[in-house]
């Protein structure tokens, strides 16, 4: 299965538009954004665990984020409510489950083989953010030479600089919205820039979202797993 598997291309989805398909166990459900693979797939998706629901013990061999937009996800290692951050490196195994519920962002099998990083950070703690540029907050969650993952809150009426991004970018609207040159991004929006692209980026309403950069541009971004 292909969905915006050319990492070269770039990629607008809106996210409340897609239906909810069917994942293999039963309760749990996907809106797939990019996929290339077919159960087993390099993927970037909406995962929704009805209350109660449960996924089957299973190997992440090329990693796993993920930002927790609703309710509560949990495993082994504890219970990861609204606004948290997590990743789990290669070759990391757990169980996943909700009791009351939950919508995650997920990206499957885009970690570097090497990575050894288990990261755990509340996006809604407002201790850990930073200012950024003018009108930004910004609230660092992973940082390697080639991936940079962040939040980042941009006030109503904030207009910023252009930017180039040699090694492409993604961001998922996660409150309000933005927009750029070539579009409006409303909530629920996943948006992928291929590297060296420039972006010009403004908001009326405001906007937060979940940025990463970098990775695009790494040689094993194109790799078929």
């Amino acid at each position: 299965m292909k969905i915006h598997a050319d990492l070269t291309q770039r990629a607008v989805v809106d996210s409340t538009g897609l239906d909810w398909v069917p994942s293999p166990m039963a309760g749990v459900e996907r809106r797939m954004l990019e996929r290339d693979g077919e159960e087993v797939a390099r993927a970037t998706s909406l995962v929704r665990y009805a209350p109660g629901s449960a996924f089957s013990a299973h190997n992440h061999d090329l990693g796993e984020e993920f930002l927790v937009l609703d309710g509560v996800f949990s495993d082994e290692t504890g219970d990861f409510p609204k606004g948290m951050y997590v990743r789990n490196p290669p070759g990391s195994r757990h169980v996943p489950s909700s009791e009351p519920g939950a919508v995650i962002l997920v990206k499957l099998r885009q970690m570097h083989p090497d990575d050894d990083t288990f990261v755990r950070v509340n996006t809604l703690d407002p201790t850990a953010w930073q200012t950024g540029r003018a009108g930004e907050q910004i609230l660092p969650l992973f940082i390697r030479p080639e991936e940079e993952v962040v939040m980042l809150e941009w006030e109503p009426g904030t207009a910023l600089g252009t930017q180039t991004f040699p090694g492409g970018a993604e961001y998922f609207v996660v409150e309000g919205s933005f927009e750029d040159e070539n579009g409006l991004y409303d909530q629920g929006t996943w948006l992928r820039l291929p590297p060296e692209s420039r972006q010009t980026v403004k908001t009326t309403r405001g906007a937060r979202v979940w940025r990463k950069s970098g990775h695009l541009g790494d040689p094993m971004a194109e790799r078929q797993y």
